[in-house]
Parts: C-alpha cells; structure tokens; sequence
C-alpha cells in the first residue's frame, strides 16, 4: 500500500489527469443511460458515484486537511459542502460534475504552470554531467561536479561547454542559443569566455574554468528560474484573503436563504436544495484561480525572451514602475572595454604603468579591471594588502611600497590632484598613483550596445523617464547621454551614491526600476522599487540582489519586460471582475430557482475554466503599440503634475 501511495505522488500530475478522463466517462455514461431510458440502472448504481469519488473525495481531503494543519478556510470547504449537500439530495450527476470541473480548473492551472516553466525543464536538460579533463600528459573523464576552478577542460566539437572559462587553446564557434538567444553562432578565440550549457560548433578547444559546476552561469539560472514563485505577489495574497472572506459570506448567504424561502414557501427540503445551489454557485474557485495563473503566464512568457522574474511580487512591482535608471559599463555598453593609451605623469616608464595595473587587477571581475588584464601580456606578482574600496578603486602594496589605482575620487581622498585637462576626454580614466603622488593614468574605452539607442527611444515612447547612474566621470557619462538622448545624468556616483540618489527619486514620487551589473550595483538594485540584473555579464552579487535577470543581456527586452508585467496586472484585473460579476448573477439567479444543481455548477465551474484559459493565453501574448501610447499619454500627465 506504501508502494502504492509513493509511486501515485510521484506522479501526481499523471494521476489527476487518469482520474479526470475516468470521471469524464462515467458522467458521459451516466448521461447516456438517463437519455436512452435507463433511468432504473442509474437508481441501483450511477456512474456518476465513480466521478465523485474520484473527483470529489480529493476535493474533501484537502478542505480537512486545510482546517486542521493549515487552520485555513478555502474555497474547497465550500466546494465539498457542495458536493455532500448534492449528496444528500441525490443529484449524483451534480456533485460528480461540481467536482469533475474543479479537477478541470485545477488541471488547467497546473498545465498553465508546467508551459511557464517550460523554459526552466529546457535549462536543466542542457546541464552537462561529464568533462574532460587535462591532467599533465594525459585527459580523462570526470564528472562535472569535480571540477575545480583553474582545471584545464577539453571540449570537442558537438560538445556542451561544462563549467564556465576562458579559451586558452583553440578558437571555435560557439552556439549560444540556449543561453542568450542568439540563432547565429558567435566565433571565439584565445582568451574568450564561455558559458556552462552552450555548444560548441566546430573546432576543438581547451577552457580554464573560471567557476566550479555549482556556480556556473547556467546553475544560477536555474536556481533562479526554479524560485520564482506566483503565490509571492502582494495581490496573490489579498485575493486569498478575499476568497477566505467570500467563503464565510457565502455559506451564511445559503444558510439564511435556503432557511427564508423554506419558511416562505413552508418547504424546508425546497430551501435546502436553494440553499445547496448557492454554495454551488458562489464558490470563488474562479476568483482564487484568476491571480495566479496570470501572473504564472506572465512569468513564463518572460522567460521565452531571455527574461527570469523571481517572484510574483517582483512582476507585479515592475508594471508599477515610471523610472528608469541604467548602469553604464555593462548594461548600457558591450562591457568588453578596451584599453586606449597608456601614460606616464612620473618618471615610471608605460609599460611599468600597465604591468603594475595588471598587478592589481587580475583578481577583479570589473569590465575595467578585465581591459587592463587582457592589455598586458606578462607574468603576475602577487599584492600585499590588497582592498577594494566599492566604486573607487583598489589599495594594495608590492615590495613595501603603497599604491592607488582608481578614479579621480580615490586619488582626493588621500590629497593628490589631477590636472582637469586629463578628465576632458569622453573615456574612462583609471590612475595609478602613490600615498604622495600620481604616476600615471590609463585610458579605457567602451563601446555602446548596437540597440541601446532604440531601446531608449522605446521606453520614452511608452512614458519612462530615463536616467544615466555611473561611477566614471563626466565627460565619459555625458557623452553616453547625448548618444542616447538619456533625459537625466549622473556621474562619479559610489555604490552609496547610487543608492541614495535612488532613494532621492523615490522621495519625489517615483517608482524606480534599476538595471545593473556589477558589484557595485548591487546596493542600488535593492534599493531601487525594482531591480533588473544582467545575467549574462553580471556578478554573482547584483543577480543575487535583483528581481529579475535579463539572461542574454540583450537590452530589447527590457521594454517587452514592462509591457507584459502591465499586460499580467491587466489580464488578474479583469478575470477577478468577470468571476466576482459571473458569482453575483449566478448567486441570484440561484435564489430565485432559475438554477439548479446541476446548470448551476455548469454555469459557475465554466466561468472558473474561462478565466484559467484567459490567463493561459497571457503566455502566448506580444507587446502592443497601443499600450505604448497609453502609458506614453500617461506620463505626460504625470510630468506635468510633478512640474
């Protein structure tokens, strides 16, 4: 019996769906027998006893179950009122119905759930179990789990990639697809960077893993995808509570009814069965049903772009939002910057400049820091007292001597000025300077996404402000906003700064949405009423701090983000409307006895099915130009209020 318990839980969803079938085809026979003039074989066994077991009885364990673990009243309490006061009528073809379109709806939300997660299955699929590795003279399989970071990895052509690395042997094509989206392959070479779950095409190549299994790109995907969670959202909950509410409404309401209208027409059985009917009827299945399906469609049509929400809660603060705020290195540019010059201010030769740089650099995973890297081309000494000062710079000393390398900021803090004409260039500068003196400066350029000037076009056509939040200096950051057209700017901003500026614009009555990369985003995407990672280039931290992860960094999601969290918090609203209009005429109609039993629970278990197919079809949905006009109108108004 334990055998059997086990094997029907592990394959609950295939089990509910037998029993449905099973209890579609005795209430079909049920039907048949009454039609053709077997009303007689229905009296000694009705097909219909099958439905409501099977059905029903599923039904009622969970109304215990939620009273006495869970000391909650849910819709199934009324529901398996229903269905006994059904019983002890005799309508057995009405409570196998009841309870046949409950397992329906229960089977049509979970299908709704299995297609948003879809993406996530996919995911876990390409996760890779075996890696070769590279040992001295010889290579040998292993499994994924052992390798460690600094391995050297083989991987042939057809092969996926097994951990996240660096090529350091080879060049290849790399199908990237799974990943980021991208149909076309993307050619790689030596010192390029792979991610864990992509294929590689052609060539054979050898990778330095650069993170373990567990922590490589694809796992923290997956581990974000797997803790999205629906019943998270605000909204989810305040529908739960209403439901409770409605529970206790609708039995006193079929309570006080059945007993007027059994005084009134002095027929006690009469306002029982009015009575029966209205808890039929007025079971908020469709109103519990109506918020968590949509917002799980909407989580799952996000994914099928690259785009992983993390919670319900996160959708539903997302379509609230009026403000937009970008990082820049990273999320508005490649993040592949490269070094422009180096020169010296001292008597230190360029290349010392480059090589000590190097030096301080090589453990950080900052955009910049990886320019300065793949600039120099020599061995590495290791730093003593090395500390990163957040959206500065890095301390650090070799051979006893102290040094600084960072920006403007960093240098003031210890007293050393920088000649202004330095920072009049649009790059990014990085000093390298002593405790007393500056020794030189390196010139790092980055290059905007192809897409980013559309995208902000995009977001201001649908009534996003758009603001610019960086740490370099102002000439880089301003010239980024002309490129763009960016309606606000700051620059030389510490992660503190970032924060606090957010919380300066939320004090003013805007709902911010922050998009960012780095570590030293990760205090403002907490901060912020909405925070987006990008998954692709991002750290470990600003994802960990995010609501939500643009997986393949591709900035054109980000107005199709907004426009399905709008389009989910639209679809609840309306489905809450039709099922709370749908009880109300139902309820009526009820008490005044134009429904009975069996067209009551049609009427209200199809207006249930309605409104989970309503939401299942939020997946398959694509932004609309006329939602963008909307909000476009939308904002205007509310500049001019602010103004």
């Amino acid at each position: 019996m334990k055998t059997i318990l086990e094997t029907l839980k592990k394959h609950r969803a295939e089990t509910k769906l037998i029993m449905t079938i099973i209890s579609l085809i005795a209430l079909s026979v049920s039907v048949l027998f009454s039609l053709t003039g077997h009303k007689d074989f229905n009296d000694i066994f009705d097909p219909s006893y099958i439905a409501i077991v099977l059905s029903g009885l599923p039904i009622v364990f969970g109304a215990i179950k939620g009273i006495i673990k869970d000391h909650d009243i849910t819709a199934d309490v009324l529901v398996s009122l229903a269905l006994i006061g059904a019983c002890i009528l005799k309508e057995w073809f009405a409570a196998g119905e009841v309870a046949f379109i409950m397992q329906v709806g229960s089977l049509l939300e979970d299908f709704t759930a299995s297609k948003a997660k879809k993406g996530i299955t996919k995911l876990i699929r390409l996760t890779p179990l075996k890696a070769t590795l590279i040992a001295e003279t010889t290579e040998k399989s292993i499994d994924v789990e052992d390798v460690n970071i600094g391995d050297l990895l083989r991987v042939k052509a057809g092969e996926y990639i097994p951990v996240d690395g660096i090529i350091v042997e080879g060049r290849t094509s790399i199908d990237q697809s799974s990943m980021t989206g991208e149909s076309i392959p993307k050619d790689m070479d030596i010192g390029d960077e792979v991610m864990s779950g992509t294929v590689n095409e052609t060539g054979s190549i050898i990778i330095r893993a650069t993170k373990r299994a567990n922590d490589s790109s694809l796992q923290r995907i997956i581990k974000i995808a797997k803790s999205a969670d629906a019943q998270k959202a605000n909204i989810v909950k305040k529908a739960n509570k209403w439901a409770s509410y409605l529970v206790i409404i609708s039995f006193t309401t079929a309570l006080i009814a059945g007993l007027i209208i059994g005084l009134v027409y002095d027929d006690f059985l009469l306002g029982f069965q009015r009575g029966v009917n209205i808890l039929v009827v007025f079971c908020p299945c469709a109103f519990i049903l109506a918020t968590p399906t949509a917002i799980t469609a909407g989580i799952g049509n996000a994914s099928k772009y690259g785009v992983i929400i993390k919670s319900g809660e996160a959708l539903e603060r997302l379509s609230d939002c009026n403000t937009v705020v970008f990082d820049k290195t990273g999320t508005l540019t490649k993040g592949q910057p490269k070094v422009v010059s180096v020169n010296s201010l001292s008597s230190m030769s360029k290349e010392e400049i480059l090589q000590i740089a190097a030096f301080a650099e090589h453990l950080s995973n900052h955009p910049l820091a990886k320019a300065i890297v793949n600039e120099y081309k020599g061995q590495y000494v290791e730093t003593d007292n090395h500390n990163t000062i957040g959206g500065s710079g890095i301390t650090f000393s070799i051979n006893g001597r102290n040094y600084l390398i960072g920006n403007r900021k960093l240098l003031a803090e210890y007293g050393i000025t920088i000649d202004n004409q330095i920072e009049e260039s649009a790059k990014t500068i990085v000093y390298l300077a002593t405790s007393e003196e500056c020794l030189g400066y390196i010139e790092i350029e980055d290059q905007i996404k192809d897409n980013a000037d559309k995208v902000i076009d995009k977001l201001h056509s649908m009534g996003y402000n758009v603001i610019l939040c960086t740490g370099d200096n102002e000439k880089a950051a301003m010239k980024i906003r002309k490129q763009l057209n960016i309606d606000e700017c700051f620059f030389q901003m510490s992660p503190e700064g970032k924060m606090k500026k957010i919380k300066e614009l939320e004090k003013q009555g805007l709902k911010v949405c922050m998009f960012g990369d780095g570590v030293n985003d990760s205090l403002a995407l907490r901060s912020a009423y909405a925070g987006i990672a990008m998954g692709k280039i991002g750290s470990d931290v600003a994802v960990e701090s995010s609501d939500a992860v643009i997986v393949n960094d591709n900035l054109e999601v980000i107005p199709y983000l907004f426009d399905i969290s709008k389009k989910t918090q639209k679809r609840i609203t309306f489905n809450l409307l039709v099922s709370m209009g749908l009880n109300l005429i139902a309820v009526v109609l009820a008490i005044a006895g134009i429904l009975n039993t069996v067209y009551g629970a049609v009427f209200h278990n199809v207006g249930s099915v309605l409104v989970v197919i309503n939401a299942f079809l939020l997946y398959f949905t694509k932004p609309s130009k006329k939602r963008q006009r909307m909000n476009k109108q939308k904002y205007k108004s509310f500049t001019k209020q602010k103004d």
